[in-house]
């Protein structure tokens, strides 16, 4: 007898580009519905479909935004839901769905492959399997290390029970390394302000999880050879560390002095808070002080810092530091007259310099159509708004407290940035404008002037 008719995917949804962000508007989907189920609000009164909405897509793009105090709006299973959301969206629903698939089956699907491969920006598709064990074995270590230790400081120094450090250890070890911005304290980390056993284990988890999968798996396997690191590996980890120190520098110099920030603290409480400023700006989203107190120069370094974002294939965003350093590159190439783009002993093809540049200008609109928007739906100022729109597009968190009061509108505006954030520009692009056939001929070359 005939089996049962199997369930096909429309060929023109099932290609891996658009696959990609339609799994993910549908996980958005599923959390908003359950954020609206009964149990998961705290206090007297149901859950409300904004608040839902606006959490589950600031969860599933790990970005942290909220519209609501977390600790207090929702109740303990509702936090849970959020870091199941969190968990999954800084993983990749694709890849997650593949690795569970490698410990129970141990085969893949060459269409799931080849989507996993989109999400994740591997390059040989012979590297997907080995690469997703890594990747959950990776995860599950440094947010398990990181877990444990705030656990303990927590029980130690701010907690009196071991089920609550315990709660708050797991939860904001999940957020710290999938980038997100999400807290169980009303006022994020600035009840830990300065204490370095809190604030450094979770930069460092922060970093981590922004470098990238891809580099990680490499440094795993060569990271005492630096020589021998490819390209991209050689650029995130490099170039993470360099903004690192240069966005440290630049916030402790600008904020020393100020009183509503860093200017009546002791020196070690302002070099944990300049380390702090500088990787969460990159993309994590939790902060021991407050965004909106600081000078308007430094508030100028988040959005550039925010916008260039962490490392591909990592739960960070923005535009990531390869396509900025390629960019750099590109730059650097053009002023000295030379045929190529070669960094270091490599040179880089015609279409790895487009799809940056590609990237680099879509996002620059995305964000500038998005800051105007924003102003225009209400009375924020200019840098307030650019600080938030940059902040959802880089799927960072943070803000200068201004998600609470932004209308429906805006707040709408603000789930589409932080969706096309995470799925990326181009995946986000391509999903519609996708092009089934390759021209098979050249128009007539023309060079108008430029500059």
């Amino acid at each position: 007898m005939p089996g049962p008719p199997r369930l096909r995917i429309p060929a023109a949804i099932a290609h891996p580009v658009r696959l990609l962000p339609l799994t993910f508007l549908a996980l958005i989907i599923l959390g908003t519905l359950l954020l609206l189920l009964p149990f998961t609000r705290a206090g007297s009164g149901g859950p409300q479909f904004m608040p839902a909405l606006f959490t589950s897509s600031s969860a599933v793009t790990v970005t942290g935004l909220s519209t609501v105090d977390t600790s207090s709006y929702w109740s303990p299973a509702g936090q849970v839901i959020i870091v199941i959301l969190v968990e999954i969206g800084g993983l990749g629903i694709v890849a997650l769905a593949t690795v569970l698939g490698l410990f129970i089956g141990g085969r893949l699907g060459i269409r799931t492959r080849l989507v996993a491969q989109a999400d994740m920006h591997v390059v040989n598709i012979g590297e997907v399997r080995p690469l997703f064990r890594r990747v959950a074995i990776t995860m599950l270590f440094f947010q398990a290390v990181t877990a444990v230790i705030l656990t303990f400081r927590y029980r130690g120094a701010y907690f009196e029970d071991w089920g609550t450090s315990l709660w708050h250890g797991i939860f904001d070890a999940v957020m710290a390394f999938n980038n997100a911005g999400f807290s169980l304290n009303t006022d994020s980390l600035t009840t830990y302000a300065g204490d370095g056993l809190v604030l450094l284990p979770v930069s460092a988890a922060v970093f981590i999880g922004a470098v990238g999968f891809p580099v990680l798996a490499e440094l795993f396997q060569g990271w005492r050879t630096p020589s021998k690191w490819t390209i991209h590996t050689r650029l995130t980890v490099w170039g993470s560390v360099a903004l690192l120190i240069i966005g440290a520098v630049m916030f402790l110099a600008l904020e020393w002095s100020n009183p509503a920030t860093l200017g009546n603290e002791s020196f070690g409480h302002k070099l944990v808070t300049g380390i702090e400023g500088s990787v969460m700006t990159r993309s994590g989203g939790l902060n021991s002080f407050e965004w909106g107190a600081v000078r308007p120069e430094t508030l100028n370094m988040g959005v550039i810092l925010m916008f260039i974002g962490g490392g591909s294939a990592s739960t960070a965003g923005g535009i990531k530091i390869t396509t900025f350093l390629l960019l750099a590159y590109v730059i650097l190439a053009e002023l000295r007259g030379d045929p190529d783009i070669t960094v270091g002993s490599r040179s880089i093809g015609a279409q790895v310099v487009r799809t940056a540049i590609s990237i680099a200008l879509l996002a620059v609109m995305l964000v500038t159509v998005a800051t105007f928007s924003v102003m225009m739906l209400t009375d924020v100022a200019f840098d307030a708004a650019l600080f938030e729109c940059t902040s959802a597009f880089a799927t960072v968190g943070l803000s200068t407290g201004i998600t609470g009061t932004l209308p429906p509108t805006a707040q709408l505006v603000i789930i589409v940035l932080m969706f096309i954030g995470r799925v990326g520009t181009i995946a986000a692009a391509g999903a519609f404008i996708l092009r089934r056939r390759t021209p098979r001929y050249h128009l007539p070359e023309e060079q108008p002037i430029i500059g």
